[in-house]
């Protein structure tokens, strides 16, 4: 990764916004976001006419290389301006190197509870996207044990995202809760097919759940993602639901407000990582005290920002890339009213776009010898 002495990437990602200044003090957490999870060594092949086909070979017009797994999440944080933490396994080859490297010197997240494992290879996940579609294939094994004591886990911060696993009980998510730590959650498909709401065991600990239409209507057994979202809101404070193509919906039973904000249309290149990056959003603009509709507008954005270039965690913007969009939609020759009105909270937060919009800035190739 080349970059510009005395820049670091993720300055230019982040363009000196940081969403939670008027909250800082000298009493602050370390951190303002704490993840933990597997990290991949992502290759994404975009350009795809269709899936491949048994017996063929096919040819991808892109290619790129990029952190993937919760990497994609820690990347998004990190560059909206987000003091993000990530404890994780690094295999000791160059796949591991790499991720290590991009993610600390290139985002600027902090790994101090990350841990390199001898012997160990990095996970990888092969993507192919077509037609807004992705088909994956992954390969890894589960990290040993550490040898030692790790650094203190999970740190003081002001929020977590945990992805719920059914029937897993991940004693982290409970000590972060006890410290005041604001927990949101995620879910993936539930390959028991039982898709047993009480299996969610960490669900209790949690602030907001932030699934999708099927994985939300599965677990409530409605028909109606929205009605879905209604019955999860008995369970926990804040759900978000997202509607795909529709945009999302969110309940926040503390208040009884419902939002429902229109999905943004773009030109999907990859939908890798889109998901963690609305989620990233999301976290954003509640830690900055944001109206529930202006976090969903704001976490829908990021999400269809990022599907427009490839990669998982390459793809996500940070505030240049906002900034550059909302100059985009100013422009009198694409006014658009109602993104004009939905997104005018962001005025006051964007600086001065730097470069055009869209931007592109995957990479085809782990890296490239330095001269």
């Amino acid at each position: 990764m080349t970059t510009p002495r005395g820049e670091q990437p993720h300055q230019r990602h982040t363009a000196g916004v940081d969403p939670l200044a008027r909250l800082r003090g000298p009493d602050d957490p370390g951190c303002d976001v704490f993840l933990t999870g597997t990290v991949f060594l992502d290759i994404v092949f975009t350009g795809l006419d269709s899936v491949p086909a048994r017996g063929t070979e096919t040819w991808a017009r892109g290619m790129g290389s990029s952190p993937g797994g919760v990497a994609n999440m820690a990347t998004a944080l990190a560059r909206l301006g987000l003091r993000t933490a990530l404890a994780a396994a690094f295999g000791d080859d160059h796949y591991g190197e790499y991720c290590w490297d991009a993610l600390e010197t290139g985002e600027g997240i902090d790994l101090s509870r990350s841990r390199t494992v001898p012997g160990w290879h990095s996970p990888v996940t092969v993507s192919m996207a077509y037609d807004g579609e992705r088909t994956m294939v992954s390969h890894g094994h589960e990290a040993p044990p550490p040898d030692g004591a790790l650094p203190e886990y999970p740190p003081r911060a002001r929020a977590a995202v945990a992805s719920l696993v059914p029937g897993r009980h991940e004693e982290w998510v409970a000590g972060a809760a006890r410290r005041s730590t604001r927990i949101f959650a995620d879910v993936g498909w539930d390959d028991t097919g039982r898709w047993d709401l009480a299996g969610l065991v960490d669900l209790e600990h949690c602030e907001a759940f932030l699934p999708n239409a099927e994985e939300a209507m599965r677990y409530t057994r409605t028909s109606c993602p929205r009605a879905a979202a209604r019955a999860l809101a008995r369970k926990v404070p804040l759900v978000v639901v997202t509607l795909g193509a529709e945009g999302a919906y969110a309940v926040d039973a503390a208040t009884g407000e419902c939002a429902e904000v229109p999905a943004i249309e773009v030109a999907a290149l990859d939908p890798t990582g889109a998901g963690d990056v609305f989620v990233a959003g999301f976290v954003t603009g509640t830690l900055a005290g944001w109206p529930l509709a202006d976090r969903l507008a704001f976490a829908g954005l990021t999400a269809a920002l990022s599907v427009q270039e490839f990669g998982g965690s390459l793809s996500a913007p940070g505030w240049v890339e906002v900034a550059a969009w909302w100059n985009l939609v100013q422009d009198c020759s694409v006014q658009d009213p109602d993104a004009l009105r939905r997104y005018a909270f962001l005025e006051a937060l964007l600086p001065a776009p730097v470069r055009p919009w869209p931007l592109r800035r995957a990479v085809p190739t782990i890296g490239f010898r330095s001269a």
